[in-house]
């Protein structure tokens, strides 16, 4: 009797004491006990890493600094936002959460989760700074078909101002618009007659070359501002109507004469069918739609830019006449490494040269452009060590010992700059130029010095060749003004806008390959060459050269220091060879 009502009197108690509250029932003295949900669970926030930040919760509760928790009910959907602190970035979670951005719970038990917080990389990382500027090719012209490129090939779609005809007809500005024309010869004017363009002359339109070999357009100060605006080259207003006359009135000029005397070729662009190994480039890694060349000329002042962001007053190459005779006496960006004491070198293509059965530095001085600066012709026998041929940079790359700072001329005298064709005789083929460069990019790519370097690859200026983008406004570096305009050029006769060096000039392929490069990134920033040297100086701590390379972007904007996704890199195509070249018809 007695146990009877001791059983009776536990079930009555636990009865009791559950109503209302979350409690564990006996439903019999001898069984185990059934669990009640609790209402509320602890979420638990530590903080780990060689730097500090905070983490955030919605609803509120969590705000932690080094390790904090709160109590949420059961059910509820928690949002955790990491906020790493000036000079940090953030790693990442790890236990209950995952990933690198915010973490959401749902709080169905306790939680602990650890956001790892580490001091913020920087362009330090980069421990060698390759550069190589090819020769005279325009945005449009290589790179205009890189839109339909990404789509046929599983690429995201980017904001990329190319050729208006390869533009989506949605989604990401710019869109679709009908193939560029510029106005050609006038028919009724045919040679020897100069290029005559009215208002019975054709439309040229865009369209595809299938020779990799064109005769070569002019890209200099008179040619330059006439693409700029044909009939008033003053005109702060660009018309980008002048690039077939130009071509067209240059190549009836031509002693002899080109084939393409209506200057047809100028409106030509090549595909990923032709520089397959440059549109596979530029889409893993980055590119620029607003990258230009620094002046409105030829090769020679726009490579003075790229060593020393001045070419002090020149338009034209040194010795065109008696306005720029002398060799330039501005700073090189070779004189501030060495004075900070950073390696550099200057590699040089010996092939084809008499260089190559005599590599004396005194020799190869001759193959580079830093021989038009006065210290340049220092360099043989101050700096013997610092110019080498390429064998020299294959050597480095292989062996991990790359000069912290070096730049490749290019290798014109083997016709592998990807110049235009000079002479229908000796034509030019843009895929074996493109083949070169690959073999100096995956040289890098594939070695001991791959982990800590960037090369950048570009052209010096845009050759002549048609670009639906104007140039841009830009600062004159020293405030000196052309010195070296001969009798009848542009602005001898007037003035504009575009007659001082206060304009970039036209746009040019760009592509920056490095394990900390953003993947298919597209920089949308107005930059010109110089912005090699800025970043060259960002990393380095060097002041500016000039006004010009101090007011431009270092380019950091191309990288992400603190994520590299490269480290790996990727297995590019073999750069086709096989293209036609020829030079006497067209397309």
């Amino acid at each position: 009797m007695i146990r009877h009502l001791n059983v009776f009197l536990l079930a009555l108690t636990a009865t009791t004491l559950c109503l209302g509250h979350p409690c564990f029932v006996l439903a019999q003295a001898s069984s185990n006990p059934a669990r009640v949900p609790a209402t509320s669970y602890q979420l638990t926030i530590q903080l780990a890493g060689t730097s500090t930040g905070t983490v955030l919760s919605s609803p509120s509760g969590i705000s932690c600094a080094p390790t904090c928790s709160a109590s949420f009910a059961a059910g509820t959907v928690v949002k955790l936002t990491p906020a790493p602190a000036k000079g940090a970035y953030f790693v990442g979670w790890s236990g209950s959460c995952k990933g690198t951005s915010v973490c959401t719970l749902t709080m169905n038990a306790n939680a602990t989760a650890t956001a790892t917080f580490n001091i913020s990389k920087t362009v330090n990382v980069l421990n060698h700074i390759i550069f190589m500027a090819q020769e005279n090719r325009s945005l449009d012209h290589y790179f205009g078909a890189l839109r339909a490129y990404w789509k046929a090939n599983g690429f995201a779609d980017r904001s990329f101002d190319g050729l208006p005809q390869f533009n989506p007809t949605s989604g990401l500005a710019p869109l679709y618009g009908p193939p560029p024309t510029n106005p050609g010869c006038d028919p009724a004017f045919p040679p020897p007659n100069d290029c005559t363009v009215d208002s019975a002359s054709p439309q040229v339109a865009s369209f595809h070359l299938i020779t990799q070999c064109i005769e070569n357009p002019s890209p200099s100060w008179n040619e330059s501002h006439e693409d700029w605006n044909r009939v008033n080259p003053y005109s702060p207003t660009p018309t980008l109507d002048g690039f077939v006359w130009t071509t067209g009135h240059d190549s009836r000029n031509n002693v002899p004469p080109y084939y393409d005397t209506n200057g047809i070729r100028d409106m030509g662009y090549y595909t990923d069918a032709d520089l397959n190994y440059y549109y596979y480039m530029a889409s893993q890694f980055a590119t620029s739609d607003r990258w230009f060349s620094p002046a409105m000329s030829r090769t020679a002042p726009n490579r003075e830019y790229l060593i020393a962001a001045t070419s002090q007053g020149d338009v034209y190459p040194i010795g065109t006449d008696s306005g720029d005779q002398s060799l330039l006496t501005a700073t090189t960006i070779f004189q501030k490494l060495e004075a900070a004491g950073i390696s550099w070198k200057i590699y040089v293509s010996t092939a084809n040269t008499s260089c190559a059965s005599n590599p004396t530095p005194q020799c190869l001085l001759t193959q580079s452009y830093v021989q038009n600066f006065q210290w340049g012709q220092s360099i043989p026998t101050t700096y013997p060590q610092n110019i080498a041929d390429m064998n020299q940079y294959f050597t480095d790359v292989q062996n991990g010992t790359l000069p912290q700072v070096a730049i490749i001329e290019p290798a014109s005298p083997a016709g592998l700059d990807e110049h235009g064709s000079d002479y229908d005789q000796y034509p030019i083929d843009i895929q074996l130029g493109a083949n070169y460069v690959s073999s100096l990019i995956n040289a890098l790519m594939t070695s001991v010095s791959w982990k800590d370097s960037a090369f950048i690859l570009t052209f010096d200026e845009f050759g002549g060749l048609y670009d639906h983008v104007a140039p841009q406004p830009a600062i004159n570096p020293d405030g000196i003004k052309p010195q070296d305009l001969l009798t009848g050029d542009i602005c001898t006769q007037g003035t504009g806008p575009t007659c001082d060096f206060t304009y970039t000039g036209f746009r040019l392929p760009l592509i920056v390959v490095s394990p900390y490069t953003r993947p298919h990134y597209v920089s949308h920033t107005v930059m010109d060459l110089t912005a090699i040297l800025r970043l060259i100086e960002a990393r380095f701590k060097l002041s500016p050269l000039t006004k010009r390379d101090a007011a431009q972007k270092s380019m950091t904007e191309f990288f992400n220091f603190n994520n590299p996704v490269w480290m790996t890199p990727p297995v590019p195509p073999v750069q086709k060879t096989s293209g036609a070249c020829y030079l006497n018809k067209l397309p």
